[in-house]
């Protein structure tokens, strides 16, 4: 007989596609007010009346892990705004044991943290970052912090060389291309991956229609004639257009989130940070998990909320999308 593949997803959609990874946001708050995400006039109140508790968080953690979800991307707004965020890292990944436990974070906030964030064990830590000059950094993010962020990352150089890096560059024409053959050289030396990341139209309306998108076609003849001698890797999901350089440490990625439909692939979750479970980036529709854990359900009855949104999977989001997406990445925890 047969042995039962131990790998083999629990949660499987209606088109099959097997689910074991959970973007879970655990804060809708931000210390920037980046022009691709978030107005300057949205909410800075220090916790949100709905925003998901300590021990909401933990038991959403319970059901991911028997739901057989793999792997974690804590996300905010910024997550480490949250004063108990090093708790949280620690339950998913000592008491739970996820595979990867990951965490994304602007970086302003890191550099305090990232020793402790190394003891709870955390695998990898996605830092965004779109320019290395301090009045752009200004004008993207409406905030001062740039000086902040490269200490963090000079820190995730130096002493953490064994998590998994990434650099976020979301790419916007006339403000930051030129600024590419700084990113692609982090990676001379670090084993760091950059992706360079195409703009996306939930922006709660800011700079998608002013002309500012900048294709993956783009930015790939763009690395081309900056680097000629770019190899082409073998890829997954996301970062399927990945390169390296001949004697870099690092690699580079190109991420056409708009231009490129990665429905086929999908294998994720988003949880929101007032507890909303969403299973397409361009639905309206989501299913909620805040009202079941606040008035008593079991786990199990969780469970079945969790399988209720994977269902509710379309086989393709965007040709699906009912007109009422929604308009700020800050609401689904990027």
């Amino acid at each position: 007989m047969d042995r039962p593949d131990l790998r083999k997803p629990l949660l499987v959609d209606r088109f099959g596609r097997g689910i074991d990874y959970v973007r879970l946001s655990v804060t809708s708050r931000c210390n920037l007010r980046c022009v691709y995400c978030m107005r300057e006039e949205h909410s800075n109140e220090s916790v949100s009346f709905d925003e998901l508790q300590y021990d909401d968080i933990c038991r959403i953690l319970d059901v991911l892990k028997v739901s057989g979800i793999r792997k974690i991307r804590l996300t905010g707004g910024e997550p480490l705004l949250r004063g108990d965020i090093l708790n949280i890292v620690r339950y998913a990944k000592t008491e739970k044991r996820f595979e990867r436990v990951v965490l994304t974070t602007n970086g302003v906030l890191l550099e305090r943290h990232i020793q402790r964030l190394l003891e709870e064990g955390i695998d990898g830590i996605n830092i965004s970052l779109d320019t290395f000059d301090v009045e752009r950094y200004r004008e993207i993010t409406r905030r001062s912090s740039l000086k902040e962020v490269l200490r963090s990352l000079q820190c995730l150089f130096d002493d953490a060389v064994q998590l998994d890096l990434k650099i976020n560059v979301v790419m916007l024409k006339g403000i930051n291309g030129f600024e590419l053959p700084d990113f692609v050289e982090l990676t001379r030396n670090w084993p760091v991956t950059v992706r360079f990341m195409e703009l996306m139209p939930f922006d709660d309306h800011q700079i998608w229609r002013t002309g500012r998108f900048m294709g993956a076609g783009m930015v790939y003849d763009m690395l081309r004639e900056h680097y000629p001698e770019l190899e082409s890797l073998r890829g997954k999901a996301t970062e399927h257009f990945s390169f390296s350089l001949p004697e870099y440490a690092g690699t580079i990625a190109i991420i056409p989130a708009f231009t490129r439909n990665f429905c086929s692939q999908c294998n994720r979750l988003r949880i929101t940070s007032s507890g909303k479970i969403i299973s397409c980036l361009y639905s309206g529709q989501h299913v909620d998990l805040l009202d079941a854990l606040h008035n008593g359900s079991c786990n199990g009855e969780l469970v079945d909320l969790l399988g209720r949104a994977v269902a509710a999977k379309p086989r393709d989001g965007r040709n699906a999308s009912d007109g009422n997406h929604r308009t700020s990445m800050a609401e689904i925890g990027g």
